[in-house]
């Protein structure tokens, strides 16, 4: 008699072995690092796309800090949020709740408001720069540009 399981096409000693993902998943292509810009100068916008919102907040949140010759621990210190979150905000990689951003805000020497008109700013800057972007329409609004509530 044999030591092998019946309907079983496997060694008596021998573990079955399920794999939890498909053979052939592709590989994560690694993040390109964001360019360090000076002072007063502007990231080049993604061609095409539009750009998101943590991208800029995080580039305003870094040029503030640069032209204030400050260093991150300084900020996230002041700010009372870790250096590395600190790092991830201002790279676009984390998405910051309303207090995170006025903390950091608040330890560049600067308001919610003051920080969320910059961003606002420098997102119609960056779509009226995008090439393909459809014509804007008129609008009866009298804000020229979209409006964020603080």
């Amino acid at each position: 008699m044999s030591n092998q399981a019946p309907n079983s096409n496997q060694a008596p000693d021998e573990a079955r072995v399920i794999p939890l993902r498909p053979a052939a998943v592709p590989a994560r292509t690694p993040q390109r690092p964001r360019p360090v810009l000076a002072p007063g100068q502007a990231p080049p916008a993604p061609a095409g796309r539009e750009p998101l919102w943590r991208d800029v907040v995080g580039d305003v949140l870094r040029h503030e800090r640069l032209a204030q010759e400050r260093t991150l621990k300084d900020v996230a210190d002041a700010a009372r949020i870790s250096m590395p979150y600190l790092s991830e905000l201002e790279r676009g990689r984390k998405e910051a709740s309303s207090e995170v951003l006025a903390a950091a805000a608040r330890a560049l020497g600067l308001g919610l408001t003051d920080l969320l008109s910059l961003a606002q700013g420098e997102l119609t800057r960056l779509d009226r720069a995008r090439p393909g972007r459809a014509t804007p329409r008129a609008s009866t609004s009298r804000y020229d540009g979209m409006c964020l509530a603080a």
